[in-house]
């Protein structure tokens, strides 16, 4: 075990470059005269760094994501072969040290921006590749491969984990939508059972964790939430990035029928949710803002299924 929810903690903070190169300097000499350098989105469950011109350095930001480190060690290798786009590849596997607590990792570098709306070519173009590289994912031999737990926090596991933080959200934020609506969503998404074997799954589709190069999908990275069970999970990103006409291509690429939609819409409401009820209590307005445009993409969609 690599740490459990009542592990060590660390200061996000302190984990600087000084740190990273301290660690690749004590733990693997052969790599100490390459600079580490911090990357453009260093993250939130990991802090990412450059090292060299052809690795990247991972250290996990708690306990939780540290639980991740084993599994990324043990499975990117298995899946790498069997996908369209490159995704990271282990270098090495580090050990706490230099008072930091957990073990962390060293992977090749992906060359590639974040995607994001501007960096984008065709968003529909984009769409359909997404959607390949998932059908590809799921396609993937699941045997033996990590199930829904606190390593992913729950993803591939029934929505009912979360269901009560998403109707106390909707109580919270009954003057800023329509609560009826997102209770409708909700219901249909905990009815909208999965029966299916369990495949792999990402479980963290999103922009920062899509790269981007020349204006198409170029990799995917960071498989921290991964695992086998339920992919609905992975479609919440056609409410989070996509437009009508890329989410039907995405939609229609990766064969999502009624069912499953109707799950997945539920995993992008109860983050959607949750996260702008707490950036309104934070007074950040211009994240808040985001946020409630996600929850009305989610519910206009809704409307017109």
């Amino acid at each position: 075990m690599l740490g459990t929810s009542g592990g060590p903690t660390v200061d996000r903070e302190s984990l600087d470059a000084a740190l990273a190169e301290r660690l690749v300097r004590t733990q693997f000499p052969q790599w100490a005269e390459l600079p580490v350098r911090p990357v453009d989105l260093p993250g939130w469950d990991n802090r990412t760094f450059r090292l060299g011109d052809t690795m990247s350095i991972r250290l996990p930001t708690g306990p939780w994501y540290a639980m991740q480190v084993e599994k990324e060690q043990r499975w990117l290798p298995v899946l790498a072969p069997k996908l369209p786009l490159p995704i990271p590849a282990p270098v090495a596997l580090g050990e706490p040290g230099e008072g930091y607590p957990y073990a962390w990792s060293i992977y090749r570098w992906i060359d590639g921006r974040p995607a994001t709306p501007d960096s984008i070519g065709s968003l529909t173009t984009f769409a359909t590749d997404l959607a390949g590289f998932l059908v590809a994912l799921r396609q993937a031999d699941a045997t033996g491969g990590p199930g829904p737990g606190q390593h992913n926090f729950f993803r591939g596991g029934p929505l009912e984990t979360y269901e009560d933080e998403a109707r106390a959200a909707i109580d919270e934020l009954d003057d800023a939508i329509p609560s009826d609506v997102a209770r409708r969503i909700l219901d249909d998404a905990l009815t909208a059972t999965w029966s299916g074997p369990p495949v792999w799954f990402h479980g963290d589709v999103a922009i920062g964790n899509l790269l981007v190069t020349d204006g198409t999908l170029s990799g995917v990275i960071d498989f921290g939430t991964s695992g086998v069970g339920d992919p609905a999970c992975d479609v919440v990103i056609a409410w989070t990035l996509l437009d009508d006409d890329s989410r039907a291509a995405f939609r229609r690429t990766l064969a999502v029928g009624d069912v499953m939609w109707a799950r997945g819409r539920g995993w992008a409401l109860w983050k959607a949710l949750i996260t702008y009820a707490q950036l309104r209590r934070d007074s950040d307005t211009v994240a808040a803002a985001d946020a409630k445009r996600v929850l009305d993409a989610i519910f206009t969609e809704y409307d017109g299924a």
